[in-house]
C-alpha cells in the first residue's frame, strides 16, 4: 500500500436492488453477492445537445438491460457479454471513498465483473487521455484500494478494430430464444471442426441457408466454435470447435 493512500479510510457506498441506499460501510464489509446485486449508484438523462453518448445494453449474461455513458463503455459491455466466464455485469457498481494524501477521494468505477476467476472493477477510458494527471492520479488510488480487498482491476481502453467489429457483428446473435432449437443442437452435433462458415451455412441441406448461418452465428456467440476474431469475417473463415 502506497503512502498516500490511508488503508482504514476505504470506504463505499451502494444501492441495492430496490433503490435503498448504504453509505459510507468499510470496504471489507460488503460481500461480493451484495455488491454483484447492487443497482447503478449514478444514473443518467438523456437531453439534446448532451456529449456523452450513454444508453442501455440488452445483456445476455444478465438476461436484463446494463447501462453505459459512452461508445466506449458500450464496447467494453459486449467484450463482457462475450466472455464465457463473466458470470456478472454492474454498472456505476458503487462510490469508492479514500482518505489519499490528506484528502477525502471519491471515484465510481464503470462496471464490476463477477468472474470465474474472481471479481474485476472496470474503468474504461480512451487512451489518449490515460496520461493526464487526474485520471492517472484517480486511478492510481482506485487500483491501490481494489487490489488491497485481492481483486483485479483493470483500466480498459479502444479494443483493436477488427476484434470489436467482429463481437459488435456476433452480439446482434446472442438472443437464444430467437433460434430454433432443434436446428441449433443439430449443428452442435455436426461435424464443423475445420470447415469454412460458407460451408457450415450449406451443411444442412434440409434447412434454409439464412437460417443455418444465422445459428451459426449464435454458436460462435456461445463460444460452441470459435473463429480468428483478428481479421474481418468472410466465408473463408474456418470454424473450430471448443470443446
Amino acid at each position: 500500500m502506497a503512502a498516500g493512500l490511508r488503508a482504514a479510510s476505504i470506504t463505499v457506498s451502494l444501492r441495492g436492488p430496490d433503490g435503498s441506499q448504504v453509505e459510507n460501510r468499510e470496504w471489507s464489509a460488503f460481500s461480493i453477492d451484495l455488491l454483484a446485486a447492487a443497482s447503478p449508484w449514478r444514473t443518467f438523462r438523456w437531453y439534446r445537445g448532451q456529449r456523452h453518448y450513454s444508453g442501455t445494453y440488452w445483456s445476455a449474461t444478465m438476461r436484463d438491460h446494463v447501462i453505459y455513458e459512452s461508445r466506449l463503455e458500450l464496447a467494453r459491455l459486449l467484450f463482457a457479454d462475450f466472455d464465457p466466464s463473466v458470470r456478472r455485469v454492474v454498472a456505476q457498481p458503487f462510490l469508492l471513498k479514500a482518505e489519499v494524501d490528506g484528502a477525502v477521494r471519491k471515484h465510481i468505477p464503470d462496471n464490476l465483473l463477477v468472474t470465474d476467476e474472481g471479481p474485476v472493477v472496470v474503468d474504461v477510458k480512451p487512451l489518449h487521455r490515460l496520461s493526464k494527471p487526474e485520471v492517472a492520479f484517480t486511478f492510481g488510488w482506485t487500483r491501490e484500494a481494489v487490489e488491497a480487498r485481492g481483486w483485479k482491476y483493470e483500466v480498459w481502453s479502444e479494443p483493436p478494430t477488427a476484434e470489436l467489429e467482429n463481437v459488435r457483428f456476433l452480439s446482434g446473435y446472442r438472443r437464444d430464444w430467437l433460434f430454433d432449437r432443434g436446428l441449433v443442437d443439430e449443428l452442435r452435433g455436426a461435424d464443423l471442426n475445420g470447415v469454412s462458415l460458407r460451408r457450415a451455412a450449406a451443411s444442412l441441406p434440409g434447412r434454409p441457408e439464412e437460417q443455418v448461418r444465422s445459428a451459426v452465428y449464435h454458436l460462435l456467440w456461445t463460444h460452441d466454435f470459435t473463429v480468428d476474431l483478428d481479421r474481418p469475417f468472410s466465408p473463408a473463415h474456418l470454424l473450430r470447435r471448443t470443446a
